[in-house]
Order: C-alpha cells, then sequence, then structure tokens
C-alpha cells in the first residue's frame, strides 16, 4: 500500500516555514548574500580579489562563495554590496 506524499504550500521564506525564531533574519541575509554572490561571479573576480576587495580574509570569502552567510551579518553583507557599487533601497 502506497501513501500520498503530503505537500504542504510554502510561506516564501523556507526558515519561517522550519519554525526557526529569526527566520525573517536569515531569510534576508540569504537573499543579500545570493546577490552578492551573483555580482562577483558577473565580474568573475577570483577569491583572492574579492578577499582584497572585501577586506576579509580568503577563508571567509570561501564561505561567502559556499552560501554560508551564518557567518557574516546582514549589516556586513549590505556593506559588501556597497562596495560593489550596488544601489541598495
Amino acid at each position: 500500500m502506497t501513501q500520498e506524499p503530503i505537500f504542504e504550500e510554502s510561506s516564501g521564506n523556507v526558515f519561517a516555514d522550519l519554525g526557526l525564531k529569526d527566520a525573517d533574519e536569515l531569510f534576508m541575509r540569504g537573499k543579500i548574500g545570493i546577490q552578492v554572490i551573483r555580482i562577483l561571479k558577473q565580474r568573475n573576480l577570483k577569491q583572492r580579489e574579492v578577499s582584497q576587495l572585501f577586506g576579509i580574509p580568503q577563508p571567509e570569502v570561501s564561505h561567502l562563495m559556499n552560501g554560508e552567510f551564518q557567518r557574516l551579518g546582514e549589516g556586513k553583507l549590505l556593506l559588501f554590496l556597497q562596495q560593489l557599487d550596488t544601489e541598495i533601497t
């Protein structure tokens, strides 16, 4: 006997769907971090170049590029966008 899969509609915030207490902050960090990564990839910057641009150690750049945004605050990610000459609204 096979069971029908149960689907639940997402709220749009996977962190809220998982019941995490800081879901909004995590969601915002993820959105900002993904935008930073997109710009860096469009510009074909090497991790060494990103390290110099942002003034952070190369291992931290590696974490950023791997989507490990929990290591970086929202403010720091926004600063990265500014350093990439991105208008923030």
